[in-house]
């Protein structure tokens, strides 16, 4: 049946075949989507239902689950929550910001009303997806197998990806009205990059707690805390688990809250909707010029104009940096093992250090040194083209060396032998990283960051091969000077090894580096 032009279904399907091309279609106009990977993605689908069904059918049909998995399934739940909202805050600020065809919509007859409720609609369409892929074989085997009850997994995937929508969009049209819409569409494409990696620090939380006096208290308390009535499986609190598990009144609970949700944040906010999208029609004006005469100041050599223009340009981009530091997140607990063991640093350590400042090196080199915004005026100035491209290889460097600096420091201090060599293997990897991207990189535009391994495979390989020499080599070093005598032996032989492919692939990045035309 065809929609009338105008209805809500009408804009649905459009919103739905503009997912379609921006999944198919890449920035640089290139087909991305092919029969071959739609094959792929139904080949991994029936996948999933095999490995479903061989989990299911040890159950008996219409079996009840153990009231207590309810708990764990709705710290899951949880869990996928946070990276449905960061998907969610994506989804508002392209909603609102970069889609540049609300304008259009809300200048025709169609009702502002008609047109919110199906962007938010797509925006839970969006954060639901993939998980409804995941997740869906288990519903159809059990269903098949006479299990009803997995129903509800799909009841509360619809439902938390709707109460993440509109918790997504509602953070979103209140930070437009107290920050503006410029400040609001970078806070948002940070948070949405963050989000899902505070997951991961409090796992490591509470696995590094545990381990502490303070942690073994902390547990004691939850522990007693676990005997409050609020907290046992039948509590309200876990109601999604319940809900995934099949208890018919959760999954009612969980399919009334969703739909009140979204109906209520249609009615309700629907006109500032509008509001906020001609806050952010006007977010592109120009800034007022600045009181007073403009000063041009040219104290510094080229080499340290060139270093600070980089940084500048970088901090000017929020959203990047969100992308760049994020491999930062991994770091911490990194770090409060670090200061908190007072015993010889473990292997562990150098290895993880070693890795981090390698790939958060390559990224910033990428940045740097292939997405220069006007390659074409640097080339035709005046300026000695090896002392930019230097600068521009130290720009790249310094950080992860300034961000390191301290828990090298550190062990140096606690491990004067271990830390020196700790200290070589991550400033000779961050080395390694910088000029590897130098020869092998191709120019590039800023926007295609995510995709730049893909872009260029060759670089890409050559890098991971560095990164992984350096640290396995970081293990090893560190590994041979915790241990003595002819015990040694096979760890220097396997040191040499790692230290050799290290420089080997440093050696063949040279060779088949750029030439400049």
């Amino acid at each position: 049946m065809t929609a009338p032009p105008g209805s809500s279904l009408w804009l649905l399907r459009h919103e739905l075949r503009m997912a379609w091309y921006g999944a198919a279609i890449n920035k640089g106009g290139r087909r991305r989507m092919s029969w071959l990977s739609i094959g792929v993605w139904a080949l991994a689908w029936a996948v999933l239902h095999v490995l479903a069904f061989a989990v299911l059918r040890k159950l008996p049909p219409g079996g009840v689950m153990d009231p207590r998995l309810a708990i764990p399934a709705t710290l899951a739940v949880a869990a996928v929550a946070t990276f449905m909202l960061a998907g969610a805050l994506r989804g508002s600020v392209l909603a609102l910001f970069e889609r540049g065809d609300l304008d259009l919509l809300l200048s025709s007859p169609l009702s502002s009303r008609s047109i919110f409720t199906v962007r938010l609609l797509g925006i839970v369409i969006s954060c639901a997806a993939l998980y409804l892929f995941l997740f869906g074989p288990l519903v159809h085997v059990g269903v098949a197998l006479g299990q009803f009850g997995w129903i509800g997994v799909y009841i509360t995937i619809v439902t938390m990806a709707t109460l993440m929508a509109c918790f997504g969009m509602l953070l979103t049209l209140a930070l437009v009205r107290v920050l503006g819409a410029r400040r609001t569409r970078v806070l948002a494409q940070v948070l949405g990059a963050v989000a899902g990696a505070l997951i991961f620090l409090l796992f490591q939380s509470y696995s590094m707690l545990s381990e502490t006096a303070a942690g073994n208290s902390a547990m004691h308390s939850l522990q007693q805390l676990a005997q409050s009535p609020w907290l046992k499986p039948d509590s309200v609190l876990w109601l999604p688990g319940r809900a995934v598990l099949g208890d018919p009144l959760p999954i009612l609970c969980m399919a009334v809250l969703g739909l009140a949700a979204f109906a209520l944040t249609v009615g309700r906010t629907h006109r500032f909707f509008v509001h906020g999208l001609q806050q952010a029609a006007g977010s592109a004006r120009a800034m007022s010029r600045p009181a007073g005469s403009v000063g041009f100041r040219f104290r510094r050599s080229l080499f340290d104009t060139v270093v600070v223009k980089e940084w500048r340009l970088i901090a000017r981009d929020a959203h990047l940096i969100s992308q760049v530091l994020l491999q930062l997140v991994y770091m911490a607990p990194l770090l409060f093992l670090i200061l908190r063991h007072s015993d010889t640093p473990g292997p562990t350590i150098g290895t993880a250090l070693t890795v981090l400042c390698s790939s958060l090196t390559g990224s910033l080199a990428w940045i740097i040194l292939l997405a220069e915004d006007a390659p074409d005026l640097l080339q035709s100035s005046p300026a000695a083209g090896r002392t930019i491209g230097l600068a521009k290889l130290a720009a790249a460097v310094m950080p992860p060396l300034l961000l390191v600096a301290l828990p090298l420091l550190w062990l140096i201090v606690r491990a004067p032998l271990i830390g020196l060599l700790i200290g070589f293997v991550v400033v000779s990897s961050v080395l390694s990283a910088g000029l590897i991207v130098r020869w092998l990189g191709r120019p590039a535009l800023r926007s295609d960051f995510k995709m730049r391994g893909k872009e260029n495979v060759m670089c890409s390989i050559f890098e991971g091969l560095n990164t992984l020499c350096w640290g396995g080599a970081g293990w090893l070093l560190v590994t041979l000077a915790a241990q003595g005598g002819a015990a040694a032996g096979s760890s220097a032989l396997m040191t040499a090894g790692a230290l050799a492919g290290a420089l080997l692939t440093l050696l063949l990045a040279w060779l088949l580096r750029r030439r400049p035309a």
